[in-house]
C-alpha cells in the first residue's frame, strides 16, 4: 500500500487536504505548536495539494500572534486513528491581519465563525465567571453584518509554510514512516524512508 515516497506524500497530501474541507475528517483539528512551547487544538481551514500553505483563523489578540509575528516558526501534529496516520509538519508561520487571504478567509466564514471574534478581550483574558467572553446582544444568536463588523480588526490568518513532514503508518506487520524536506516554499518535497 505505502511501497514508494510519492504513494506516502499523496496519502499526506489526501488527509490534509479532506482535513481542511470536511469536518468530520480526523485530523479536521490538528495540534498546533509555537516556538514558546505553547500547545493548542485549531481547526484547519485550508491546504493546497502541494501541501505548501495550511491556514488556521485566529484572534489577531491573542498570545500566538505575538509569538509568531511576521516569521515565526510552527508545527502540526494530526492523527487519523482508523487510517493509523500520523503527520507532523514544521515551518514558517506569519500571523496576516490584513491583505487578499485575510480578507478572502473572514469573507467565507460564516457568521457564527465571526462572532468568535466579537469576544470583550482577548483569549486567555481574566474573567470574573464563566462564559463566552460574547457581548451579551449576541450571545446563542446568529448576528448580523453590522453587529459583526466590528469583529473584523480582531480577525486573523495563522498561514504556515511547511518545510518537514514526516509521515507515519502504524500498521500489525510492521510500521512505515517517511520523511520530506524542502528548501523553499514552491520547490518538490524530498522524501526518504527512516525507521518508525
Amino acid at each position: 500500500m505505502f511501497d514508494t515516497l510519492d504513494a506516502v506524500l499523496a496519502d499526506a497530501a489526501t488527509h490534509l487536504t479532506r482535513a481542511a474541507r470536511d469536518r468530520k475528517s480526523p485530523m479536521h483539528v490538528p495540534v498546533v505548536g509555537t516556538a514558546d512551547g505553547d500547545l493548542r487544538m485549531m481547526v484547519l481551514r485550508s491546504c493546497d495539494q502541494a501541501i505548501g500553505l495550511l491556514r488556521f483563523h485566529t484572534d489577531a489578540r491573542s498570545t500566538k500572534t505575538a509569538t509568531i509575528g511576521g516569521n515565526g516558526m510552527a508545527s502540526v501534529l494530526a492523527f487519523d486513528l482508523e487510517a493509523k496516520i500520523q503527520l507532523r509538519l514544521r515551518g514558517t508561520a506569519r500571523i496576516e491581519t490584513t491583505g487578499a487571504i485575510a480578507d478572502a478567509a473572514w469573507a467565507a466564514a460564516s457568521p457564527y465563525a465571526r462572532r468568535c471574534y466579537l469576544a470583550v478581550g482577548a483569549p486567555g483574558s481574566p474573567a470574573d465567571q464563566p462564559g463566552s467572553g460574547l457581548p451579551t446582544e449576541v450571545e446563542g444568536i446568529r448576528p448580523s453584518e453590522e453587529q459583526l463588523l466590528p469583529a473584523r480588526e480582531n480577525f486573523a490568518v495563522l498561514l504556515i509554510e511547511p518545510h518537514s513532514l514526516d509521515w507515519l503508518y502504524l500498521a500489525h506487520d510492521g510500521h512505515r514512516r517517511a520523511q520530506f524536506t524542502r528548501g523553499e516554499p514552491g520547490q518538490d518535497w524530498q522524501g526518504t524512508w527512516v525507521i518508525p
